[in-house]
């Protein structure tokens, strides 16, 4: 079955909810039409000409990158300015552009869960807790017969998601009433009489960015000419997600051990160091891409060492000041690990789904800096 670049970026939004990204930020579908058929996806770090150059070579239809080629409003699109000639390349080649920044970097399975992960954290937190996203739980009465039907319609839609878990419903048999009035054209029954009618309750929880599209499709999927639904607000909390995470070593080591480790982890060969070799780290706060706006909240949380990238001068004298070892990896390596780690999730989630689409790692190395 053909599946069209506005249901991939669906499902990008199910992994990375938008909600998640920085005010600041400008995520989602950059150039294209939501239409277009995606067959073949290339997954980035950055759009530069040699990732665009890559895509036309592998025939893809969609380059799904982290960070965004659009970050400021545009006045003008000269094809003689790089982001110009980048996006003219876009169009010509009927290339589609989805990206997903912050909200993948604060997102469950996202770049900060993958730095975690690869470091062997444990007892795992929140380095910047998220803004608490609000809840919902729907509950619609659906005649019996018709409630896969509903369920699918509404859980393709955004609802039913709690953490990796998908299509997250509840029902229960029951009878319902209803009299049609004069001049209804009622589903069962006929006006003037009461009708009595087995019906499930079927609920399921819903973000509130999803709220209206979910809506729209359980109205379209229902049989009934009136639709007998509640919404409720719920205290249901996104715990999980934010940028950065902090979390313990899985046995203390000093900070000339932790460096090796990093450069191994990470495949560097040169990292920024802050703080005397023998300091003895056994917690330790990340952050992917330039996040040394976190470092208090790394020191408040009891990290002794903050990893992350794209460390200043001043930055620098506050953490010593501060009595924080710091690890500056680079902006490129804290970043790039997710990118095959999403080519893997699109693919898993992709067959599960049974949709026809193959899913390309970037080989293109986007790190601008050199090291001598």
């Amino acid at each position: 079955m053909p599946v069209t670049v506005g249901q991939v970026i669906k499902m990008m939004d199910e992994l990375a909810p938008p909600g998640l990204a920085e005010d600041w930020d400008n995520v989602g579908l950059q150039v294209g039409d939501v239409n277009q058929q995606a067959g073949r996806i290339l997954v980035a770090l950055d759009v530069d000409e040699r990732v665009i150059e890559e895509a036309v070579a592998l025939k893809a239809d969609l380059i799904v990158s982290h960070h965004p080629l659009i970050f400021q409003p545009v006045k003008n699109l000269s094809f003689h300015h790089p982001l110009g000639k980048l996006v003219r390349q876009l169009i010509k080649h009927d290339l589609s552009l989805f990206s997903a920044h912050t909200n993948l970097d604060s997102a469950q399975g996202g770049i900060n869960d993958v730095l975690a992960e690869l470091f062997q954290l444990h007892h795992i937190e929140v380095l910047a807790p998220a803004q608490e996203e609000k809840f919902f739980k729907l509950v619609v009465f659906v005649p019996a017969g018709y409630l896969d039907q509903v369920r699918q319609a509404i859980c393709a839609a955004g609802a039913g998601w709690i953490g990796n878990y998908s299509h997250c419903t509840f029902s229960v048999l029951g009878q319902g009433t209803f009299l049609p009035l004069e001049g209804t054209n009622p589903f069962l029954g006929e006006p003037g009489k009461l009708e009595r009618a087995d019906e499930y309750r079927l609920e399921t929880i819903v973000p509130e960015h999803r709220l209206n599209s979910v809506r729209r499709a359980m109205i379209k999927s229902h049989p009934y000419e009136e639709v007998a639904y509640d919404v409720y607000p719920t205290a249901l909390e996104k715990t999980k997600q934010g940028l950065g995470r902090i979390g313990d070593l899985s046995e203390p080591m000093e900070l000339s051990w932790l460096t090796r480790k990093v450069k191994e982890v990470l495949a560097v060969d040169v990292v920024k160091v802050i703080g005397h070799p023998e300091q003895r780290i056994s917690r330790i706060a990340l952050c992917g891409g330039a996040g040394m706006s976190f470092l208090h909240q790394a020191k408040k949380k009891g990290a002794q060492c903050f990893i992350t990238g794209d460390l200043k001068y001043h930055e620098g004298q506050n953490a010593v000041a501060m009595g924080m070892a710091v690890i500056d990896a680079g902006h490129y390596a804290t970043e790039v690990v997710i990118v095959s780690r999403l080519v893997s999730r699109l693919k898993k989630t992709f067959t599960t789904r049974n949709w026809e689409i193959d899913v390309v790692e970037s080989k293109v190395n986007t790190n601008p800096w050199s090291y001598y």
